[in-house]
């Protein structure tokens, strides 16, 4: 069990990003939460197994169909567990 954290640049708002992210991690059985930046960009932090970590960041290279992911940054980091489920965050 580990935690990633992304930062996911290019065109990625207004493209289902969050709704399809949560989707995703929902299926896997992760958690944690997914949001827009203000600079366009969507950040999200999951919490999870190693596979399902990896199968979720490997979605985020692509995104849904109409999104342009130009890049990703990913952090790694220890397992918290403070998530009891995955959100979209809207600020």
């Amino acid at each position: 069990m580990k935690r990633v954290h992304l930062i996911i640049s290019g065109q990625v708002q207004g493209v289902f990003f969050r709704a399809r992210t949560k989707a995703i991690a929902d299926s896997l059985g992760l958690t944690g939460w997914v949001r827009n930046l203000r600079d366009g960009s969507v950040e999200a932090v999951f919490e999870g197994s190693d596979e399902a970590l990896e199968q979720a960041v490997e979605w985020c290279r692509k995104g849904p169909s109409r999104a342009i992911v130009e890049n990703i940054s990913k952090k790694e980091g220890p397992y918290t567990g403070e998530f009891e489920s995955f959100k979209v965050v809207y600020s």
